[in-house]
């Protein structure tokens, strides 16, 4: 019997939502055969069945939370061959429909780890909620629950806590009232998904724990740019698309590489500084169902050509909710770009564990004053800032840092 679990689902995701259960009990199923599709904070992702065999038994439905190494699904391995002498699914049912038969004497065990519903009459969540609410000594009836049929998520409970403990320090937030818009015109309500609930959630944890500051600055692009146009060219017989987020990258590694304290995390108890001999960039993308942000792994080793087809590829995968557990964690630095869309400046949010983050705005055609030649050229200038955790970088260094981009980013030969 092979037992399907839960995978780790990268960094700060501590569980996922089944949005969909694509198979039944009785089913036959392929390796890599879609069983489970998770909504994450971050992405929806596919769980593949990881062998040849027949579905036996399956513990959870739409709406459960899951956490990593839960037990998603049980399959009855088998050869390929056999899959004509195997069970009927209507008799699997039956043998699941005897089984409380077998045990007359004794009430049915609530599986471990999967969906379930409190004794207390009305009251749903899972044991993972239960559990911690008993330690907490917390009453689950004196909670809304705003899951799947009043189910009362990990979120909820969370949300009683934090606002208990703040009305116990005395900086309770008002419980927010609620507002019927409707009366001053035609309105329509809009559900947010999993992943903006859960990204606003985590942006603004991000935004009360870590002390931000923003530097700006701007760097002239111009031979860079004129440069790629050049590999545009080249790309296009190779089918990839060459944009300027790849020199971005390859810039914030090189600077990165000299300035460790930016490819840095603080430990869990914030008093040591873990410097990465790696570099792994994570990078914004805007989809259908909200903001994800895929990692691209070390980017220091891969030229524009190889960076230019991992983006496409991890970008289209993005947008169809394709990507995979392991592309969406490990990051050591973020770039959120939003030169292709307009704007002058933005203070991004750092995404933690990390310290820093780039957001980059429209590059513009302006005058600059040469002062060498005492006149007025035409430059090529991108806006960009750098967002940091105050507690690990200083003002000094954030400027030495966003001046060394800008440096790197003039000069077409840091690319070659």
């Amino acid at each position: 019997m092979k037992e399907i679990l839960l995978p780790d689902l990268g960094e700060g995701i501590e569980g996922a939502e089944v949005s969909e259960v694509s198979v039944v009990v009785g089913s036959k199923v392929q390796k890599e055969d879609t069983i489970l599709v998770l909504e994450s904070d971050k992405a929806s992702m596919e769980i593949p069945a990881e062998t040849v065999g027949i579905v036996e038994e399956i513990l959870v439905e739409p709406g459960d939370e899951v956490t990593t190494g839960q037990l998603l699904i049980k399959i009855s391995e088998s050869e390929e061959e056999s899959f004509s002498s195997t069970k009927e699914p209507s008799k699997i049912k039956e043998k699941e429909e005897e089984t409380p038969v077998n045990l007359p004497n004794k009430p049915l065990k609530e599986p471990q780890l999967f969906k379930s519903e409190t004794k207390s009459k009305g009251i749903f969540a899972s044991p993972g909620v239960r559990r911690l609410s008993r330690e907490l000594e917390i009453n689950l009836g004196t909670i809304t629950g705003t899951g799947a049929k009043g189910r009362i998520t990990k979120e909820d409970l969370h949300t009683f806590i934090k606002r208990q403990m703040s009305m116990s320090s005395g900086k309770a937030q008002p419980v927010k009232k609620e507002i019927d818009f409707s009366q001053w015109g035609k309105v329509e309500t809009l559900k947010l998904t999993r992943i903006n609930k859960i990204t606003g959630e985590r942006l603004q944890q991000a935004w009360q724990e870590i002390p931000h500051v923003t530097q700006y600055d701007k760097a002239d692009i111009t031979e860079v740019d004129a440069l790629r146009k050049n590999l545009k060219e080249e790309g296009l017989k190779k089918n990839i698309k060459v944009t300027f987020l790849p020199f971005l990258m390859k810039a914030v590694a090189k600077v990165l590489k000299e300035m460790p304290k930016f490819n840095s995390s603080l430990d869990h108890n914030d008093e040591n500084l873990i410097l990465k001999d790696y570099i792994n960039i994570g990078v914004a993308v805007d989809t259908p169902n909200g903001l994800t942000v895929p990692c691209i792994k070390t980017v220091d080793h891969k030229n524009i050509f190889e960076l230019s087809e991992e983006l496409m590829d991890i970008s289209t995968r993005a947008r169809k909710k394709k990507l995979r557990p392991e592309e969406l964690k490990g990051s050591t630095f973020t770039i959120s770009s939003l030169g292709g869309i307009g704007g002058t400046a933005f203070s991004p949010i750092v995404n933690p564990p990390e310290v820093a983050i780039m957001g980059v705005s429209r590059s513009e055609w302006l005058q600059v004053y040469n002062r060498k030649n005492d006149n007025f050229v035409t430059r090529y200038i991108m806006p960009f800032s750098v967002s940091y955790d105050h507690r690990v970088i200083d003002g000094a260094a954030a400027a030495a840092f966003t001046t060394r981009v800008g440096q790197v980013l003039s000069q077409p030969e840091n690319f070659s």
